[in-house]
This record gives C-alpha cells, sequence and structure tokens, in this order.
C-alpha cells in the first residue's frame, strides 16, 4: 500500500503533455499536488472500493493515483484523442504493481456528450477532476461541474480560488454541499510558446462536493441554508487528516514515562 509521499513519487514518473494545446487549457497536474488532494479522497473513505471518473483526465495522473489507492475502477474521459494515447502508455508501462485492463475505461468523449445517450448507464461512486480554469473557453469550468453533478453524488474539483464564491453558490444552487479542503499555489510551467515564464503559479483550490440528502431546495434564489444538510460524517482536509493521524500515533504509544513517573 502506498503512502502519501510514496504515491506522489510514482505519479512523477508519469508522462506528460507533450504537445500541449491552448484552447484545451492543457497543463500538467503537479505530482505532489496531485497525491495530497488523492490522499485526502483516501482518507475520507472515497476511493478505496469506490467507481471513479476522472473527467477531462489528461494523461491520466489523478485516475491512475485512484488505482494505486485501491479504486475498484476507473473511467477516463478526455476530448483530446493524442493525450490518451499518452494516458494508455502511462498505464501500460506502470508496473508498481500493473494495472490490469478489467480495472479501467478510457472514453474518447467531449465532455458535453456526458449524460446523454453514450452515458445513460454511467454511474461512479466518486469524480476526480482537474477541469480547465476556464481562461479560454468561456464557463467551461461551469459546464464540468455540471457534468460531474450528474455522475456521481461526491466530485473532487479543481478551481481557481478567485473564483471560491461562484463556485461554492453553483454548488448549493444544485443541492450540492461544497466544502473547500486545501488550497494550492498551483505551478503551471511554461508549454507553450507565448509563455514568458518558466513557473507561473495560480491560487487554485481544491473543493469536496457532496450531494445534500433530506433538504428541502428554496427555489427563490436556489440557495440551501447551511442548517438544512444532512451530512453524513465528518469530512476532513489534508491538515485535518494529519492532525488525526498524528493524535492517534499518541493514543498507540505505549505509555512508558506515565509508567516511570509512578515508580
Amino acid at each position: 500500500m502506498h503512502t502519501k509521499s510514496s504515491l506522489a513519487i510514482e505519479l512523477s514518473k508519469l508522462n506528460v503533455f507533450s504537445k500541449a494545446k491552448v484552447k484545451l487549457e492543457q497543463y500538467p497536474t503537479d505530482s505532489e499536488i496531485a497525491a495530497a488532494v488523492l490522499w485526502t479522497a483516501y482518507m475520507n473513505g472515497d476511493i478505496q472500493d469506490k467507481v471513479i471518473a476522472d473527467l477531462g483526465s489528461g494523461t491520466g495522473i489523478l485516475g491512475i493515483g485512484a488505482l494505486l489507492l485501491g479504486a475498484k475502477f476507473v473511467y477516463f474521459l478526455d476530448i483530446d484523442r493524442e493525450v490518451l494515447d499518452v494516458l494508455r502508455e502511462n498505464i501500460e508501462n506502470f508496473n508498481n504493481p500493473p494495472i490490469k485492463r478489467n480495472r479501467y475505461k478510457v472514453i474518447h468523449k467531449t465532455i458535453e456528450e456526458i449524460n446523454k445517450e453514450y452515458f445513460m448507464s454511467l454511474h461512479a461512486d466518486v469524480v476526480i477532476q482537474n477541469p480547465p480554469f476556464g481562461t479560454k473557453e468561456k464557463h467551461i469550468d461551469r459546464l464540468f461541474l455540471e457534468k460531474a453533478f450528474g455522475v456521481a453524488p461526491v466530485i473532487y474539483s479543481f478551481h481557481k480560488t478567485a473564483t471560491k464564491k461562484f463556485i461554492e453558490t453553483f454548488c448549493r444552487d444544485n443541492n450540492f454541499i461544497p466544502k473547500q479542503i486545501d488550497a494550492f499555489n498551483f505551478p503551471l510551467k511554461a508549454t507553450m510558446k507565448f509563455h514568458k515564464k518558466k513557473i507561473e503559479r495560480v491560487e487554485v483550490g481544491c473543493w469536496r462536493i457532496e450531494k445534500s440528502i433530506g433538504t428541502d431546495i428554496h427555489k427563490k434564489g436556489g440557495n440551501i441554508e447551511k442548517n438544512e444538510y444532512k451530512e453524513k460524517g465528518d469530512i476532513f482536509t489534508d491538515e485535518e487528516n494529519m492532525q488525526n493521524e498524528e493524535a492517534k500515533d499518541k493514543e498507540d504509544m505505549p505509555a512508558e514515562e506515565e509508567n516511570l513517573e509512578k515508580k
């Protein structure tokens, strides 16, 4: 079983975009960031033995990471056929441990096609996605969220911190509960000719978004009051998970010092 650090190491070995496309906002997800979010999802019980949908999968870092943490099955979906070829190579060349073919499916489709004829029977437990931020195609980040709502009851999604208010309002308007679980200075490496800096850093958050249960949706304004939420359990951020692990370690330690004092 991988640790968070060993997961990051393995994900750093994956191939990324060879010819990134500007319109599609193709930037590789940093392996440390991917590992951090995947580990948080794992600790929250959202990966092991779950069916995962990696929407806008790119070269597959999030979905492959989910498989390494024990996901039952992963759907990889992307619009770019060339990128999906790289994804397949990443999976086929991976040997720590090898990923069996019956644990994943690679799908060449656009995000618009989700929940249309091809996707009528698709049901995942969790969506994990790093969608385009919408700088080249307006509202594409919203479309990814909207489509994710119809695929799974739990979603992990990356978005610019500057769009926090919109993201959280949009989720509540669609009867989903958003919780920001982490924030990063997302490194966007220079992959285009017009890039002047080797690395541009963008403030990005990751949200865990869960379909609300047993709530009455107020049509006026579309907002859901917080006290109407019926939560299934405590959902922890990466920092909270670390604190919980440290507390558990202290509880498990033998009380040798206490025994010495008594003597």
